[in-house]
């Protein structure tokens, strides 16, 4: 069967004598496409309009020779294989040629059959030759698109595709050497609420859709110039630049607006909030790392409020409770430690014959330096620092030991102890109070555990359940501020 031309290799065959040409021609048209060139210039211009396997010159030509056409043949096509042919008997010829790059060398009065097999045998060299180079340049291709695969990754969140932090640092200090007077450089520090509970429940894809959700809506509030990045965990970051402050509030407010409708994972409805830190160069610092640190401060304090969906600018003063509550942070988890923590018990007073029927029991931390400190200023950094779930179960243990005391002493009491929504939350709750009214020995009808109604709804199917399990140990549950969460529970 007759091979295609247009699959056959192709030889450009080389010489100035017409009867050589013809002749080497002849001998190689029936197996391969060869074309014919009676001149070194002459190859050289069909060579860059057509591509061959196989170059077959004679040494001696007129013009250009054929050992100055090498090394321009190579440079116009390093795949081709070049083979010179050549009646000077000098080795000194041939060793010239396979110098600057051919392949082979065959002196004349050549054997017909020896021209062949030198064909074939360069033939295949020149298949090897080319899918070498194939092989590199693809490795290549490959080794570029993986450095710069790794350049993206190390520069952008893997799950957003967004800047990162190291990203998002190099850009403002960028922005703030260019920032003036009236065109100011703006960090907004966003940390949305309640995230982390709800992808824990729902699960690690959850998580990739809302964080890539966020990033879509976040897109959408600010102009292209802006940054957004991500940080870590949900919390991002937002740099505008050559702006003003009204500007970086009309963008807040877009935020929030842009939070109001639900994000639907996996057939959930998920509503989400924001807290918003913001700092503004050159006034609140005039480099990243101090921007960064007052939009957090910030930050902060705009998670104090008590209202959703709150933004706080940066105020001096910020640090200092900063650095206030960092020190509080540390001392709190050494009061449990060192056995700081007291608790009183507030009575219950029937006021038809003034008899005491109960009390609720109460925590307080005994700072050796402070004093007594308050539930409301050391209860939510205890939430945020863990401290709450033992902190929430040594309270209870006194409270139940405290009360069967003083009922084997003859007083007919309860006890109240309030629990927080982090304590609720823990999935050996019922175990936890079982094990220590069974260690107290307190009558369960004699406890009473008070609820807010938010920490109940946190999870509603979930709190369904836990309340369910608490019933049936006999204990009193109590729900308190009723109404201000939800307009009813049913």
């Amino acid at each position: 069967m007759t091979i295609k031309d247009n699959h056959k290799p192709r030889i450009l065959i080389v010489d100035d004598e017409p009867p050589v040409l013809n002749l080497l021609k002849d001998l190689l048209c029936e197996s391969y496409n060869c074309r014919t060139a009676g001149s070194a210039e002459s190859a050289l211009a069909l060579m860059k309009e057509e591509t061959f396997n196989l170059v077959i010159s004679d040494i001696n030509l007129g013009g250009i020779s054929g050992i100055d056409m090498i090394p321009q043949l190579s440079a116009a096509a390093p795949d081709t294989v070049v083979m010179m042919i050549s009646g000077n008997q000098s080795i000194d010829c041939a060793i010239e040629a396979l110098r600057l790059g051919a392949f082979d060398y065959i002196k004349k009065p050549f054997d017909l059959e020896h021209v062949g097999f030198a064909v074939r045998r360069a033939l295949e060299h020149q298949s090897l030759v080319s899918a070498k180079r194939r092989y590199e340049a693809q490795l290549e291709k490959l080794v570029k698109r993986r450095t710069e695969q790794l350049n993206h990754l190390s520069y952008h969140d893997a799950v957003t595709d967004l800047p990162n932090r190291i990203l998002f640092e190099d850009r403002l200090s960028q922005a703030i050497t260019q920032g003036t007077r009236t065109k100011k450089t703006v960090v907004l520090f966003i940390s949305f609420d309640r995230l982390k509970e709800v992808c824990d429940m729902l699960g690690y894809s959850a998580q990739i859709s809302i964080l890539k959700e966020i990033a879509g809506r976040l897109k959408n509030c600010v102009p292209e110039s802006a940054t957004i990045a991500r940080f870590e965990g949900y919390e991002f970051g937002l740099l505008l630049t050559q702006t003003g402050v009204k500007k970086s509030m009309e963008i807040t407010h877009k935020i929030f607006e842009a939070l109001k409708s639900p994000f639907v994972i996996e057939n959930h409805e998920i509503f989400v909030t924001a807290n918003i830190g913001i700092s503004v160069a050159p006034e609140d610092g005039q480099d990243s790392q101090t921007l960064l640190k007052n939009a957090g401060a910030a930050l902060t304090r705009a998670k104090q409020q008590t209202t959703a969906n709150s933004r706080e600018f940066y105020a001096p003063d910020m640090n200092v409770k900063a650095m206030k509550r960092l020190a509080l942070e540390k001392s709190l988890r050494r009061a449990f430690e060192r056995d700081e923590f007291r608790v009183f018990y507030q009575p219950k007073i029937d006021i038809n014959d003034n008899r005491i029927i109960g009390m609720e029991a109460l925590v307080r931390w005994q700072h050796p330096e402070l004093g007594f400190i308050a539930p409301d200023d050391f209860i939510p950094l205890a939430e945020e620092t863990g401290l709450i779930v033992p902190l929430g179960e040594w309270i209870l243990r006194t409270a139940c030991t405290q009360t069967k005391a003083w009922q084997d002493e003859g007083f007919n009491l309860n006890v109240a102890v309030n629990f927080s929504a982090y304590q609720f939350e823990q999935q050996n709750l019922t175990e936890t109070i079982n094990r220590i009214i069974m260690e107290t020995g307190i009558n369960p009808e004699s406890l009473n555990l008070e609820l807010t109604e938010s920490s109940i709804m946190r999870d509603a199917e979930s709190a369904v359940k836990i309340l369910g399990e608490l019933k049936k140990t006999g204990i009193k549950i109590s729900i308190d501020d009723f109404g201000t969460g939800y307009s009813s529970l049913t």
